[in-house]
């Protein structure tokens, strides 16, 4: 009977609890139990969030002016100061942004959908998938130097590769023990799949696109050739630069969100939450354990500040956290100094023209290169406005540190000569320019957790345990590194532990609590 139009029926009277993703029901409460959160990013916030709910009392500490961490939307105005560098301050239109760090949400990550929700964060597609955005191989190939459609790429390729397995299957060289019928319906499929022609031969077709478009009258649209299977080899557009990208990574596959007016309205969104708790301006010094409690010291603008409390909760980036004084046990600081963070930044290129949109059609997605600026974002939002921003690089690792080595003016110059590569129109259209480096920002000195598998067998499952009264949270302290959802599915994992201990329950997250 449920299964049919009865649970529906039986959930609109109230008569059964619905049962969400990822529900959080703990019985019990924290009977103004004082929690200390040190970050007031979106673990440490979200922390606060839900202790709140369950009566306890909480004290976020954020070093920065603003909350949000890693969560960040750079704007008119927005600063920020990374180590030998001056403070930069960003010098963009009113309502245009880019999103320094994270800016993308993955259909299949529930947890941050749902706080979305909860929170009333308007979402908007991301197109994160867009054939008609470019690659860019800088070499001595036939095709190096020159801007290639992705969709030319990926039909060639595909066209090129079931070309060879047909020839495989039809000599008998496949190693697999197929039945006739089996084999014809393998090559049915490879001559749909590559867009084969009778013959079993790859031609281009209209899935790579027209060099004249189709219209009326006597216009049937004009194919262009394949590239050469050859060219695109030492081309270099079968490297890893190109392959092995958004349409095959499981968090990367469409469809996937943002939020509207930028990803810092999620932070915005639990900072209203938490306001009453959050301290600003607040740069932690010291984590001592009591033998009852934990005392913070911190300094503010009036100078050294201590503040004690029952439990901690801290969040802090492992980089940060290794700068402070503290009296963990070996293991908890071997941890904490051993985990390494990814290098990475980004640059903000603000326009005065939407080029990309009206001279090229792209409209959103990602064109890829191998040079320092790895990857090229077209925003998904406001298209076919006046102006827009687009990430002019998103690098990672050694061509993020060299990026990151340089002065800010530098960093522009390097978007700008390599980005003109691919749009020569950024000599007549540039604007303005901001840009970030993770690894180097105050108060981060990194993007995010980056594991070995000897440093996720041996110093990740340290840190998931407290250490007397101090927890640990953040993306960190996941499978979810890099992702909002780490900072949310971390944060719930530390509030059920928390809670579990002071209330004497048996707590496993994500299921609800049971007393024992």
């Amino acid at each position: 009977m449920l299964a049919g139009g009865a649970y529906p029926a039986m959930l609109a009277l109230g008569m059964l609890k619905s049962a969400p993703a990822h529900a959080f029901n703990l019985s019990g409460n924290g009977n103004g139990k004082h929690i200390i959160i040190l970050g007031g990013g979106l673990a440490g916030m979200t922390c606060a969030y839900e202790l709140n709910k369950l009566g306890y009392r909480c004290t976020i500490l954020e070093a920065r002016e603003r909350a949000g961490g890693r969560c960040w939307s750079i704007r008119n105005g927005s600063i920020n100061t990374e180590t030998g560098q001056p403070a930069t301050t960003a010098r963009f239109d009113d309502g245009l942004y880019f999103n320094a760090g994270p800016s993308r949400i993955p259909h299949n990550h529930e947890l941050t959908l749902r706080y979305c929700k909860e929170l009333g964060v308007p979402l908007q597609v991301y197109n994160n998938v867009n054939e008609g955005a470019y690659y860019f191989a800088e070499g001595k190939g036939p095709l190096s130097n020159k801007k290639v459609r992705v969709r030319e790429v990926h039909n060639d390729i595909r066209g090129y590769m079931s070309e060879l397995l047909v020839k495989s299957i039809a000599h008998d060289n496949l190693d697999a023990a197929l039945t006739k019928e089996d084999a014809e319906k393998i090559l049915e499929y490879l001559m749909a799949e590559g867009g084969l022609d009778a013959d079993k031969l790859y031609k281009a077709s209209a899935r790579r696109g027209y060099v004249e478009s189709p219209g009326a009258g006597n216009k049937p649209g004009k194919i262009a050739g394949p590239h050469k299977l050859a060219d695109l080899i030492s081309s270099g557009l079968m490297d890893p630069d190109f392959y092995n990208v958004a349409e095959y990574t499981y968090e990367l596959q469409m469809t996937m969100f943002q939020a509207i007016g930028g990803m810092d309205q999620i932070a915005k969104a639990l900072q209203k939450q938490v306001a009453p708790m959050l301290k600003l301006g607040a740069e932690v010094t010291s984590i001592t354990n009591l033998p009852d409690g934990v005392k913070i010291v911190y300094k503010d603008a009036f100078g050294k500040q201590e503040i004690q409390g029952d439990l901690c909760i801290c969040t802090l980036p492992l980089p940060v956290l290794s700068n402070v004084e503290n009296n963990f046990s070996g293991d908890v600081s071997r941890a904490i100094d051993y985990i390494s963070y990814m290098q990475t930044g980004k640059i903000g290129l603000q326009f005065k023209r939407r080029f990309w949109e009206e001279d090229e059609h792209i409209y959103g997605g990602i064109t890829h290169t191998n040079n320092d600026l790895t990857q090229i974002f077209y925003p998904s939002y406001d298209y076919l406005g006046k102006k827009g921003i687009l990430i002019g690089y998103y690098n990672f690792n050694e061509k993020a540190q060299r990026t990151g080595d340089l002065s800010y003016t530098d960093r522009e110059k390097l978007a700008m000569q390599k980005g003109r590569l691919i749009h020569p129109q950024y000599d007549m259209e540039f604007e303005s320019s901001f840009s970030v480096s993770w690894h180097k920002t105050k108060y981060n000195l990194g993007g995010w957790a980056v594991y070995t598998s000897e440093t996720r067998k041996n110093q990740y499952p340290i840190l998931l345990k407290p250490d007397k009264q101090v927890y640990f949270a953040g993306e960190h302290l996941t499978y979810l590194n890099a992702w909002m959802a780490g900072a949310f599915e971390s944060a719930r994992s530390v509030v059920a532990a928390i809670h579990g201990r002071v209330t004497e329950q048996r707590v496993s997250y994500p299921a609800e609590a049971t007393k024992g």
